[in-house]
């Protein structure tokens, strides 16, 4: 058997590595949609990512024959540690080749970093935070990718399942075709909502109205998930990093803010046109003409994908998701949009899958992640 070694990733060519792995373990894979590299690169730098204030992480690339076969980064959030409780340690950035041995060798990193720090549970593939990707792909390897799903091949659950990890949270995704008219009732119970609660659908002439927003958005979306056991709220500095992140990705078009008499925002989604064949065509590089290929598609799709959505508590029960609905899918027929694709569900959020009862809906996709006591 040939010889597996594990080197820890510690310069930033290895970090480029690293980061360029799945790349080429997918390369001739038309589903698999790259990740920017410079915006991966990013994500493990400590003097700019502010995760690293209260998470530490390790990366490793797995070898065989001087070629790399594997790689894996595994995580301790303390906040997660301290503000809930939480005592395990997470792990993602998992690609590997189709050998058992390459998994075991990468997840015995896991292991010992665990036992390092007195823990006895390991999870994964999750991020960072509750942004980050996370989930392995269990159904839907021969659809295409999307931005924030990650990608990878089927035998990856049967590694996991042989080594002997759990099923621990399951997502499911749904696509659904864009219909030319609205139904009757979703059109009258939206208007009747907004007179009820006097509410007001808001869209944005520039990127700037946009920001000004911004705080106010994750600020619901704290509102909107500390209900959930494993949600951590936002720090400022996170808050800050991710505006600068991701508000230049945002079409201002596809997001949909939903404010009160006061103009106080009650719930807000954004949605995006697909951008997974440009990032195929990109080849995780902005220049020299990566760029080009994103332009191009924010402005001619067929395609949109659902990404965040935050609603007040106050507002949960109320269903003004229907105002959200009605506005999006007017937008969708004035773009050309033709088909939506949602962002991951956990299975048993039937509030949330509700949202799609009347567009026909088709479970696609499911993903899960795993965990092991060791």
């Amino acid at each position: 058997m040939d010889q597996i070694i594990i080197k820890e990733v510690y310069t930033q060519s290895d970090l480029k590595k690293f980061v360029e792995y799945p790349n080429f373990l997918y390369k001739n894979n038309p589903y698999y949609v790259p990740s920017l590299i410079s915006e991966e690169m990013e994500i493990f730098d400590e003097r700019k990512n502010p995760v690293f204030e209260f998470s530490v992480c390790k990366k490793y690339l797995a070898y065989k024959d001087e070629k790399i076969v594997g790689r894996i980064a595994v995580i301790l959030n303390k906040n997660e540690q301290n503000l809930l409780g939480i005592k395990k340690i997470r792990f993602g950035w998992f690609d590997v080749i189709d050998d058992l041995n390459v998994t075991k060798a990468l997840l015995d990193k896991a292991y010992e970093f665990a036992k390092e720090n007195g823990f006895t549970r390991i999870e994964g593939p999750v991020g960072f935070t509750n942004l980050d990707k996370a989930g392995l792909l269990i159904k839907g390897y021969d659809k295409l990718a999307t931005m924030i799903g990650l990608y990878n091949s089927p035998y990856y659950s049967t590694h996991f399942e042989s080594l002997g990890f759990t099923k621990a949270n399951e997502w499911v995704e749904f696509y659904i075709k864009v219909v030319d008219v609205l139904p009757e009732k979703v059109i009258r119970f939206s208007e009747l909502l907004q007179q009820k609660y006097k509410l007001k659908a808001l869209r944005f002439n520039t990127k700037k109205e946009l920001v000004k927003y911004a705080d106010e958005m994750f600020k619901l979306l704290d509102e909107t998930y500390k209900v959930l056991p494993t949600y951590v709220p936002f720090s400022e500095k996170q808050i800050n990093y991710y505006k600068e992140k991701y508000i230049p990705f945002i079409n201002k078009d596809y997001v949909i803010c939903i404010a009160d008499e006061n103009n106080k925002l009650v719930g807000f989604a954004i949605t995006m046109p697909s951008y997974s064949k440009a990032l195929q065509k990109a080849k995780g590089k902005l220049f020299p003409w990566g760029w080009y290929h994103l332009l191009k598609a924010s402005r001619h799709n067929e395609w949109a994908n659902f990404y965040l959505i935050g609603i007040h508590p106050d507002y949960q029960r109320k269903g003004i998701t229907a105002i959200v609905l009605k506005e999006f899918f007017e937008l969708f027929n004035s773009k050309g949009i033709r088909y939506l694709e949602t962002n991951p569900e956990l299975e048993n959020n039937k509030s949330i899958q509700l949202l799609w009862k009347d567009y026909n809906p088709i479970n696609h996709k499911r993903r899960r992640t795993y965990f092991k006591e060791i």
